[in-house]
């Protein structure tokens, strides 16, 4: 036997994984569309990205012939660190880089391989302890049902709640536990040699993560501040939209997920509009 584990644990681990998967998709989209614009586009693009780079995924798999288990692992770890720090990143990269673009769409692609490696390791683990069609067959189950939770909590609750810089780093740490996790839950077929550091790795990539989500909304500060040029006075995320409130030498400016709404040097022009013709 590959494992004593119970096979539930193993969907278990598919669930999560395809739940992760589908959430930095959808950051991505949501990120590119709230600072380029275009939301048609961008997620089409972003959507085009992902699903090719998951195909790509999946043959580079093919050539993993030795320590599946090992392999696996370390491509948790690198999803964890990847796409938990991804939206971070190109958050801040936003203000200071021109060539934002190429690397929104490389970091997606990159994420997406990643990610497409993921199912047929761990597949290709379970293959002689489960009859293939069923395999199959569950595995796809697990992974729609895991895809159906993303796109529900995503609006519902991820983004309301904890905004898209914490969400992302929350699933990388979700993530960073899977692998950690995959050290015990595959141990019969994992070599003790370098067993440790393995999961030394986890616990750091977990850690990181972890400051990541304690700085979560300084880093969100100040990526804003340097994209919208002026001071925070206040901010926050409703169910609808990102709201945010600055103040530079000219006066106030209101802004609704990163597009300018007012700026109270020359709000007259609008108000006065509305208010003189009723008087």
């Amino acid at each position: 036997m590959m494992t004593r584990a119970p096979l539930f644990l193993f969907y278990l681990n598919v669930l999560i994984i395809a739940t992760c998967g589908l959430i930095y998709e959808l950051l991505a989209g949501t990120l590119a569309s709230y600072l380029l614009g275009d939301s048609v586009t961008q997620f089409s693009l972003i959507i085009g990205i992902y699903l090719s780079a998951l195909g790509v995924g999946a043959w580079i798999s093919s050539f993993v012939e030795e320590r599946l288990a090992r392999c696996f692992i370390e491509v948790e770890l690198a999803v964890a660190l990847v796409g938990g720090f991804s939206v971070p990143v190109l958050f801040l990269a936003f203000g200071y880089v021109t060539w934002f673009q190429p690397l929104l769409y490389g970091i997606v692609f990159l994420v997406g391989t990643l990610v497409g490696l993921e199912l047929p390791l761990l597949m290709r683990l379970l293959k002689e302890e489960v009859d293939f069609s069923d395999l199959v067959s569950r595995v796809l189950t697990f992974d729609y049902i895991g895809a159906l939770v993303a796109s529900v909590m995503f609006p519902v609750l991820l983004v309301p709640q904890l905004g898209l810089v914490r969400t992302s780093l929350v699933f990388g740490i979700l993530n960073a536990l899977v692998g950690l996790w995959g050290t015990w839950l595959l141990r019969p077929v994992l070599k003790p040699k370098g067993l440790n550091g393995l999961r030394g790795r986890a616990v750091l990539v977990a850690g990181l993560l972890v400051i990541g989500v304690i700085k979560a909304d300084r880093v969100t500060q100040m990526a804003e501040e340097n994209q919208l040029s002026g001071r925070i006075v206040h901010a926050e995320s409703s169910k609808y939209q990102r709201i945010v409130v600055t103040e530079n030498k000219t006066g106030f400016q209101l802004y609704l997920n990163g597009h300018l709404q007012f700026n109270s040097v020359d709000e007259y022009r609008y108000h006065e509009a509305l208010v003189h013709p009723a008087m």
